[in-house]
């Protein structure tokens, strides 16, 4: 049976640096709708303090998300030296498709549709899916394509993570703050070699009350235009079904591929927020009764990148792989393990081992 095998990977990141000053003059308000009285410079204080961004990319007005992810997808494919005819499947993840400076969404033609038209590919064999699957989009496009791979169905795929935030959120909500925009792509091909590459996978839907946890709802801000829907947030909510349910989905993916905590040499989790993201971490380490872990396992781009959805572990992937975070790197015959959650609520995970 055939291993799904990453040999090329690409990011696009907007130029605009968006940093505490942008904020200054908005008027937030909470989650009962009332007007947050306090300074706002105490209110990014203390949104920092929690999760640690300190800086966000936005996009350029006259750009799309399909224009990101096209980008970020000739670079991938540039790195692998493969020709995007010769690709069976473009898998774009997404929550939100393409939208313009309005905030409208447009899903017609599809993300990944329009990846295939901006990159020139004429091959109408080469087959365009939609991920959208909240912010474990990415990871559960590696999915699907380990699938397709390990099927038969399929040689090389095209897998990207875009998405473009900051046109989603309501200037109201303090929340706006975590959130970017960015995209991040690789390219994977099958391999005989069934040591490396993709090793194990879960995927956890979480369907019920948690479905509100995050959605698109209208303006905290009961004067606004209550008919225009924006992205919310119920960060407690997340938090604490983040700590309950995605330790424990990471080391099940661990268990599949036969791993101990000591096996892994990388940690790639979904950049949601640090106080999370760190609090995760150290809840999977306790699984294995570690009190104590070395913080390099789990590097962070949050801090100057903000959440930007699917793009963060794509992003971050090709960073360290091109050398561009400093410290980090990819070892020979190393695991990495990826997870995020997300929108639904769903959870994934993945371990892949580098060859």
């Amino acid at each position: 049976m055939p291993n799904t095998l990453i040999i090329g990977s690409g990011h696009f990141l907007p130029e605009n640096i968006i940093d505490a000053s942008h904020f200054q003059n908005a008027v937030f308000y909470d989650d009962n709708f009332n007007k947050i009285e306090k300074d706002n410079d105490e209110i990014i204080r203390k949104f920092t303090e929690i999760t640690e961004i300190e800086e966000r990319r936005y996009i350029d007005d006259d750009m799309l998300n399909s224009d990101m992810a096209a980008i970020a997808s000739k670079r991938a494919l540039e790195d692998a030296g493969m020709d995007g005819e010769q690709l069976d499947y473009i898998i774009a993840a997404t929550n939100f498709g393409d939208i313009d400076t309005l905030g409208q969404q447009n899903f017609l033609p599809s993300l990944s549709a329009m990846v295939k038209n901006k990159l020139g590919i004429k091959n109408t064999k080469c087959i365009n899916y939609d991920m959208v699957f909240g912010c474990p989009g990415w990871v559960e496009g590696m999915v699907l394509a380990d699938i397709f791979i390990k099927s038969g169905q399929a040689k090389n795929i095209l897998v990207v993570g875009s998405e473009t935030l900051s046109r989603t959120t309501d200037p109201h909500d303090r929340n706006k703050m975590i959130f970017a925009d960015g995209a991040g792509a690789v390219v994977v091909t099958a391999t005989d070699n069934e040591n490396v590459g993709i090793l194990a996978h879960e995927t956890l839907c979480f369907n019920g009350e948690e479905i509100t946890y995050l959605e698109n709802v209208h303006s905290l801000n009961p004067e606004a235009d209550q008919t225009k829907k924006y992205m919310r947030m119920r960060g407690r909510k997340i938090y604490e079904f983040a700590l309950k349910h995605v330790p424990d989905a990471m080391k099940a993916t661990m268990d599949k591929a036969n791993l101990g905590i000591d096996d892994i040499d990388r940690i790639l989790i979904h950049q949601a927020n640090a106080k999370m993201d760190y609090a995760i971490i150290s809840r999977l380490h306790k699984l294995y009764d570690r009190t104590e872990y070395d913080h390099a396992v789990s590097p962070m781009t949050i801090q100057q990148l903000g959440n930007s959805s699917v793009a963060t572990i794509p992003t971050m992937f090709d960073m360290i792989r091109k050398g561009e975070m400093k410290g980090q790197n990819f070892k020979e015959n190393s695991h990495i393990l990826f997870a995020s959650v997300g929108a639904g609520m769903n959870i994934n995970a993945m371990v892949y081992k580098f060859p």
